[in-house]
């Protein structure tokens, strides 16, 4: 492949999934990871693509975009990934979902399970489940965010912490190649931690697109995921990671 057409497809990768990790376009150009660099150094220079540690991004892919904007990119994988995690679980258990994209269709596809014990902070996903009377859904209080309706800060952890349940559902906005789970700000994180310390099992729901995305805040790393349910093999470096930490990882059909 010559130099301007791995520079092209460089640019169509990270356009489409909006940060690639240096490893990944590596192994998939079939190239060293110092090729990598030296081909898109130009880009970065041109300010077509930014640098950020151990990848390249958009520009302004630092920046979550707004939930229905979320709700829209990657739906048929994050529907698949859904219907998997609904497998998963079982009528009558009890779960935690976070505010997310992906946990709102997880929430859609749990719509035919009945006797769910549902604690959530996010409004989209509590109003989703509530319709099915055989549910109990507990709805965190706090601050709610105007863009997603979702209830964070203290009040939120104080009352996640009040709850012990089978399963806690987590949507992130990246996973760095060490397995380590991110999002964009720190009170999101603070809910993710609370409720992973309140399950028996963590299920983490992440299309392909957020493997080696850039993020600002780690919620912990790959060690407390028991299961990475996905739309495509995660990278080489990444899926080891993951094995080592003793997490499963399911991709969905």
């Amino acid at each position: 492949m010559h130099r301007t057409q791995r520079q092209t497809e460089i640019l169509r990768l990270v356009q489409l999934r909006g940060a690639c990790s240096i490893g990944d376009l590596a192994e998939r150009l079939e190239v060293s990871d110092e090729t990598i660099r030296r081909t898109v150094k130009p880009l970065v220079s041109e300010g077509l693509l930014a640098k950020v540690h151990g990848g390249i991004t958009l520009p302004d892919a630092g920046r979550e975009p707004p939930f229905q904007n979320r709700m829209l990119e990657n739906a048929e994988a994050k529907r698949r990934i859904a219907e998997r995690v609904a497998s998963l679980v079982s009528n009558g258990d009890s779960l935690m979902l976070d505010c997310g994209s992906t946990t709102a269709f997880v929430a859609r596809a749990l719509s035919q399970h009945s006797g769910l014990t549902v604690v959530t902070n996010s409004a989209e996903i509590a109003r989703t489940l509530a319709t099915n009377t055989s549910n109990r859904v507990f709805m965190a209080g706090g601050e709610l965010r105007s863009d997603d309706t979702a209830a964070l800060g203290p009040e939120a952890l104080t009352f996640a912490r009040q709850f012990r349940v089978r399963h806690a559902i987590l949507s992130i906005g990246a996973m760095e190649i060490d397995g380590s789970l991110m999002v964009y700000h720190l009170a999101e994180a603070e809910f993710s931690r609370s409720v992973i310390d309140q399950a028996e099992q963590v299920i983490v729901a992440a299309d392909a697109s957020k493997f080696g995305r850039p993020s600002l805040v780690r919620i912990c790393g790959p060690e407390r995921m028991d299961v990475l349910v996905t739309d495509r093999r995660p990278p080489a470096a990444l899926a080891d990671s993951l094995t080592a930490a003793g997490a499963r990882i399911e991709v969905a059909d």
